[in-house]
């Protein structure tokens, strides 16, 4: 089992490495972003920790995102855990369903997942999404029944629905126990 561990981003090791990959000298980035070369050089061997300022005009500098300075290049690391404590959770006011979400934020613009726990008599509806947005969803315990446009059916234990999301839909629990289950949208996919 990993630990988590508190470090801080890599933000010079990032720099240093989009700054070669664009084949940019430090007198050339420091020109451009208004940063001292020495100050540059200390930031790329981790020696000082720059301002957000200082990280914005940088980004600015090698046409990128802070979030692509601070996170850096994807492969960094193949293994993530996420703490049971650190997944958010959206709890209905009304106290019939909570999701926990699952996917990542980078993601929300393609694929978002949840695990949608909802109560005896429930209901999660939804307005129509974006154009060609599917929503596919599994029963981890108990049944559902889905609403898409004017279908319905019923979903049981290890069955999965998938359905078109860009109309109106609902999930609903007809049972009287708690539902779980693995909710997934694909923004603008086909089934």
């Amino acid at each position: 089992m990993s630990e988590q561990k508190n470090t801080p981003p890599a933000v010079g090791q990032n720099i240093n490495r989009l700054r070669k990959e664009k084949q940019l000298t430090l007198d050339q980035l420091a020109a451009v972003c208004g940063v001292s070369k020495s100050m540059l050089s200390q930031i790329e061997r981790n020696e000082t920790n720059p301002t957000l300022a200082i990280v914005w005009r940088l980004a600015e500098a090698l046409g990128e995102s802070i979030d692509d300075l601070i996170k850096g290049s994807e492969d960094q690391h193949s293994l993530t855990v996420i703490n049971n404590s650190s997944v958010p959770v959206l709890n209905d006011t009304k106290e019939q369903y909570s999701l926990r979400v699952l996917g990542p934020a980078s993601l929300v613009n393609d694929m978002e997942w949840y695990e949608l726990t909802l109560k005896p008599g429930g209901q999660l509806t939804s307005a129509a999404h974006t154009a060609r947005t599917t929503e596919h969803l599994t029963v981890l315990s108990g049944e559902l029944e889905i609403t898409a446009g004017a279908e319905k059916d019923r979903v049981l234990e290890g069955e999965t629905a998938r359905y078109a999301a860009d109309q109106p839909h609902s999930i609903g629990n007809p049972s009287d126990q708690d539902a779980r289950a693995l909710l997934v949208v694909l923004m603008g996919k086909q089934i």
